[in-house]
């Protein structure tokens, strides 16, 4: 009937009101006041919760007790901890550039602390670039790499061993390489020389090991490769809608795996720990990390939390990678080769890089679908360079796609419109006599053949893609302050003057006033103030978000104008009668 079509309709918007309530109370650090789940913790991770390595100045190095790559053995204790400095140098820090980034070394383990992107702005503040990895006062990101698996009377070279800067400090006219080296002294026979190479336009970059053995005894070193952060969101994100921020693993046994920090504290992170392939990496809207080994080489994968005694909160987690290359002789060398990506989220260009990484730019559970209309928005972006009228186009040929679907849910709302004034009667005359009203309708709807259900089926096949449609809208960096005309500046921003979410709002109400009244007085006030409340929401969605919202209202009201003339229903607007 036509009164259960809307009651579904209703239902299932009412509850993407509740979860995007919910999303917007567990943003800004409450519990969800409909489906709580987890308890929230907020609380800086301090050294001895569950899941956290105590000590400061650890930052990562693994220092649990268990078995790595090739049966070799991650020693505990404070001796696999700290490489002995006597008396160690100043840190120093090392700016490079190339032509889309600007890095921070540190000759502290050659760690990168500091990634700036010169071809992208920041959202909050848009005179200055973009910032992913950062080591200051308000937030921790660092990319590090050492070497663990000494002895109980001394360790090799990790991540806090002083190590000696040697390259090029910015990527020179005609040049498409810059070589970046840091050199360890020997520390407990193992001498590291890291070497990272950059190449121009990219934002990945080659990351060699050398590990060489300059004592006089077999060593059976291992190399980790690790992400540390604060469990902080971005800056700047917006409260009406969430993205993933966290750690994630990916291997070709369980594919893409997000860990959530709350999973962390709680040690109950579930994610493949064994494997020969894959990448760890960390994840946020628009942007990721990731550090890469090449296939065939096993690494040991943990994801954990970390006391670096920091002052910043929430702080810190870890991502890793270990692997154990063969025993190394003396005079020696081993080369171990990998990748590290910190960038944008760009899928065509993630998929070149390794398998599986593009997913760090994630659709959910709709990935199926949203992974093909991604393909084809580029493809149209490809032909009309511009990514609004790439939008518009997009929903259009989606339109297209649906029109028969659609013109079936037009036709059934038609007819319903054209016996309203039958039911509204009926319903009044029976109003006292709710048996005989049920009866008498299902008699009217028999002899005017008319299905009830007949124009919502048509609509719930279609909620998939356009929601699908939706997350590749907000997740797509291509829109990130990219203009459309006029005063949109920016695609992933609300519009300044809020002109689209009015627009919105008026093709919504023109929509609803096409469609039949409920004979329900309280059904016909809510499906007046159902669209308003939603409507509110788009005055804080990115500009990209609200024009796909406005291009759908438009070809649906046009599409149910020409279906309604065609049956002869001439198209009225119901206006409210609210008493």
């Amino acid at each position: 009937m036509n009164d259960i079509r809307r009651t579904i309709l209703w239902a299932v918007f009412g509850i993407s009101m509740v979860m995007l309530w919910d999303q917007w109370q567990i943003y800004n650090g409450k519990k969800a006041t409909f489906f709580p789940g987890p308890a929230q913790q907020t609380a800086p991770v301090a050294a001895g919760a569950p899941g956290v390595v105590p000590g400061a100045n650890t930052a990562g190095v693994p220092s649990v007790a268990g078995s790595a790559p090739n049966g070799a053995v991650v020693p505990a204790g404070p001796a696999a901890l700290a490489a002995p400095v006597a008396a160690a140098a100043p840190k120093e820090r090392i700016e490079v550039t190339t032509d889309v980034l600007k890095l921070t070394f540190e000759t502290e383990g050659g760690s990168l602390v500091r990634t700036e992107f010169l071809k992208h702005t920041d959202m909050a503040d848009k005179s200055r670039n973009f910032v992913l990895l950062d080591d200051s006062k308000d937030r921790v990101y660092m990319a590090q790499t050492g070497v663990i698996g000494g002895s109980a009377t001394g360790s090799f070279p990790t991540h806090k061993t002083p190590m000696v800067f040697n390259g090029s400090r910015a990527l020179k006219d005609g040049d498409n390489e810059l070589v970046v080296k840091f050199t360890s002294a020997d520390v407990g026979g193992i001498k590291l020389v890291k070497t990272y190479t950059l190449r121009r336009g990219a934002y990945d970059m080659a990351v060699k090991h050398e590990l060489t053995n300059v004592s006089m005894a077999p060593l059976a070193p291992q190399l980790y490769l690790q992400l540390v952060r604060d469990g902080n969101k971005p800056a700047g994100e917006s409260s009406f809608y969430s993205t993933f921020t966290g750690p994630a693993v990916y291997t070709t046994a369980k594919k893409y795996q997000k860990v959530e920090f709350d999973e962390i504290k709680k040690k109950k992170a579930d994610y493949e720990k064994q494997a020969t392939d894959g990448y760890v990496g960390m994840v946020q809207h628009y942007f990721a990390s990731a550090w890469m080994l090449p296939e065939g080489i096993s690494r040991t994968i943990s994801v954990d939390g970390v006391d670096i005694g920091s002052s910043v909160a929430d702080c810190c987690y870890r991502a890793t990678m270990i692997t154990a290359p063969e025993t190394i002789a003396p005079d020696t060398t081993k080369v171990i080769d990998a990748k590290f990506f910190a960038g944008p989220q760009v899928e065509t260009e993630l998929e070149k890089l390794a398998p599986g990484l593009e997913l760090v730019k994630d659709y959910g559970w709709l990935t199926i679908l949203a992974k093909p209309l991604y393909w084809l928005l580029d493809k149209l972006h490809g032909f009309i360079q511009n990514w609004g009228w790439s939008i518009v186009a997009l929903v259009v040929l989606l339109k297209i796609a649906f029109y028969w679907l659609n013109a079936k849910a037009y036709a059934s709302m038609a007819k319903m419109k054209a016996v309203n004034p039958k039911i509204t009667e009926m319903r009044e005359r029976l109003k006292d006599n709710p048996q005989q009203m049920q009866q008498e309708m299902m008699r009217i709807y028999r002899e005017e053949k008319v299905n009830p259900m007949g124009g919502c089926f048509p609509i719930m096949i279609q909620i998939p893609v356009f929601i699908a449609l939706y997350w590749v809208l907000l997740s797509s960096v291509e829109m990130r302050n990219v203009p459309w005309i006029l005063w949109i500046k920016d695609l992933s921003s609300p519009d300044p003057f809020f002109i689209l979410p009015l627009v919105m709002t008026l093709t919504t109400l023109l929509q609803t006033a096409l469609n039949p009244t409920p004979p329900d007085p309280m059904q016909a006030k809510m499906m007046w103030f159902m669209p308003l409340i939603f409507s509110v929401m788009f005055f804080f969605f990115p500009a990209g978000l609200v024009l796909y919202w406005i291009t759908n209202n438009i070809l649906s009201i046009a599409q149910q104008w020409i279906i309604n003339t065609r049956m002869g229903v001439p198209p009225q607007f119901n206006l409210p009668k609210f008493k």
